[in-house]
């Protein structure tokens, strides 16, 4: 889904649209209440050194990347093997 999420931010909205201008668009209002959160609930150097760099980069870019992460795991999950046990009494 996150995939698919991620094509379609890309093919239909407006092309190289930064996150935070597309979150913007949404709500005019969002910007300043996850500055707000991140300031009194999470550290402070996250708004900098984590929120910023993620909200000038492609709007299609953060749900293809959490799309390839969620894939991975779940086929690294899925392919892992059972722990062989003994069937030998003792």
């Amino acid at each position: 889904m996150l995939l698919v999420g991620a094509v379609a931010l890309a093919m239909l909205g407006p092309p190289e649209v930064p996150l935070g201008q597309a979150l913007f668009m949404i709500d005019h209002d969002l910007m300043e209440a996850v500055h707000t959160f991140v300031g009194t609930h999470l550290a402070t150097w996250l708004w900098d050194y984590v929120f910023v760099p993620v909200m000038v980069r492609p709007a299609w870019l953060v749900p293809a990347a959490l799309g390839l992460v969620c894939g991975g795991v779940s086929l690294t999950l899925s392919t892992r093997k059972s722990a062989h046990r003994s069937h030998r009494r003792s």
